[in-house]
């Protein structure tokens, strides 16, 4: 907060300056004068004086309204009112669109936004506090339907998802690198989409007990990562998610036998056990599933009754 507070302090002085003319340039000459030698003060005065007339120059040119709305808007950031200086910087950015202001309130806005993804929380009758992830969503949403595919809408759209991922909310950090991907579907930020949108389909799947679409499409996903980036593939360790995926697929059509088999449907049961062994051979589960039908057949019963201990181990290794 205080470098924000020190960028105001300077656009005051420059300002003061506009209002003062020559006189403190003349008395700023002389303090560089009585220090070190006359080459070296002219050299320090000359560069000093080139950067003055370079920032009343540039002030010069952005006094009117959009200069006070900014400055308004501004003083809140400074006094660390980030809710009014959120809505201040929407009004400057609504009513000066062609203001030389425009992207540094923009960057202001995307500083309070990270603020509040990042859990900064507001008070409520200065007891209760509660967080501002919903405002600090709409704040980058806003930011970047103006920015475009200028940098900090880039920035923006990536901070929401980041964020969702950050919260575990996995559906919704899903969707935004979705758009993401569609909005952006070449170079670095499609490739990032594609493995996020795999990771997060990933991290979605609830265990065995529930539909597998999630670790279907995250197998679909870095599949295509692995064909569209082969060498990145080896950095992101895809190969082994793809191991993984198949060892929690697989699991998931064992546990089914495995109810089938207490239950004593012995040719549903099979047929299961039959489908993981085809379907993932070299997986860890389908050497479980061959030695469940091996005990069946050498006892002529229901087969191995797996402890309630051994299936907790299991389903913790294949959530």
């Amino acid at each position: 907060m205080f470098k924000y507070k020190m960028r105001f302090i300077k656009v005051l002085a420059v300002i003061l300056l506009l209002s003062t003319g020559r006189s403190s340039l003349v008395a700023r000459d002389s303090w560089f004068v009585a220090r070190g030698s006359p080459q070296d003060a002219r050299l320090r005065i000359h560069d000093s004086l080139t950067t003055i007339h370079e920032e009343i120059a540039a002030l010069g040119a952005l006094r009117g309204p959009d200069l006070d709305a900014f400055i308004e808007a501004e003083m809140l950031f400074c006094e660390g009112k980030f809710d009014k200086a959120v809505r201040s910087f929407d009004k400057f950015l609504a009513q000066y669109p062609e203001s030389k202001l425009y992207e540094v309130a923009l960057d202001r806005q995307f500083v309070i936004a990270t603020a509040f993804l990042a859990g900064q929380k507001k008070p409520i009758l200065k007891v209760f506090k509660i967080n501002r992830y919903a405002e600090g969503i709409r704040t980058m949403e806003r930011i970047s339907d103006r920015a475009g595919d200028a940098p900090i809408g880039v920035k923006a759209a990536l901070a929401i998802a980041k964020s969702y991922e950050r919260r575990e909310k996995f559906n919704e950090a899903y969707h935004q690198w979705s758009q993401i991907s569609s909005r952006w579907p070449t170079g670095q930020i499609a490739r990032d989409a594609l493995l996020a949108m795999g990771r997060c389909k990933h991290a979605g799947y609830k265990g065995p007990k529930y539909d597998d679409s999630d670790l279907i499409s995250a197998k679909s996903y870095y599949e295509i990562f692995k064909l569209r980036y082969l060498e990145d593939a080896r950095e992101f360790d895809i190969d082994e998610r793809l191991e993984q995926i198949n060892e929690q697929l697989a699991y998931k059509q064992f546990i089914i036998g495995r109810y089938y088999q207490e239950n004593g449907n012995k040719l549903s049961a099979n047929l299961y056990y039959q489908m993981v062994i085809d379907n993932w051979p070299k997986s860890t589960v389908a050497k479980m599933a061959k030695t469940t039908m091996e005990d069946r057949k050498s006892s002529g019963k229901k087969g191995k009754k797996w402890k309630k201990d051994t299936i907790k181990k299991l389903e913790k290794l294949f959530l």
